[in-house]
């Protein structure tokens, strides 16, 4: 028998190390030192779901009201949904198993969604893009970038708005409580 300390339970390689499972309080971790260092939170504000998002983060600075917040992510989900029945592509793609995944290539849904819940959709869809549509227009004269280009630009490319001028904040929140009036929220 050799000397020396004992073994450390749990499973090993066949060379004998120790495998390293990262647990989910591990990858937590280390998300919540990244929002600490790139954002300048507290370790309890880390954990606040909304900092992972563009839109979240304008919510979590008061940007935004939390009705603005919901109205955006309602957009946001309706969005993806339209963009997957009509087979487009993801705008910003998280990674190339997730385009593979939800492109159809393995373990997508195999059946066909149901024609009546896709005309509901697509009506959705032109009701939502209508309402921005009719923001752009009374928006025209105003100073900063279009309400379209500004949602599109938080809710779906997820693009950092946290350096953006006040015109172009007012502009994103006409839109959001265009699409607050439009979904009843």
């Amino acid at each position: 028998m050799v000397a020396g300390r004992k073994r450390k339970p749990g499973k090993r390689y066949a060379c004998g190390k120790r495998v390293r499972a990262e647990t989910e309080r591990d990858a937590m971790s280390t998300v919540i030192d990244a929002r600490r260092r790139h954002f300048g939170v507290t370790a309890k504000q880390a954990k606040d779901e909304r900092l992972g998002t563009a839109l979240g983060r304008l919510a979590f600075r008061e940007l935004i009201s939390e009705k603005q917040y919901q109205a955006g992510l309602a957009f946001g989900e309706l969005y993806v949904q339209h963009q997957a029945v009509m087979g487009l592509p993801s705008p910003s793609p998280k990674s190339v198993a997730g385009v593979l995944i939800n492109g159809g290539i393995f373990g997508a849904s195999s059946t066909e969604p149901v024609q009546e819940v896709i005309e509901k959709l697509k009506r959705r869809f032109a009701d939502a893009t209508g309402t921005l549509d009719a923001c752009d227009r009374e928006q025209r004269m105003s100073m900063g970038r279009r309400p379209t280009l500004l949602i599109y630009s938080v809710i779906c490319t997820d693009e950092d708005a946290m350096r953006w001028g006040e015109e172009d904040i007012g502009n994103l929140r006409i839109a959001l409580n265009a699409l607050l009036r439009l979904f009843r929220l």
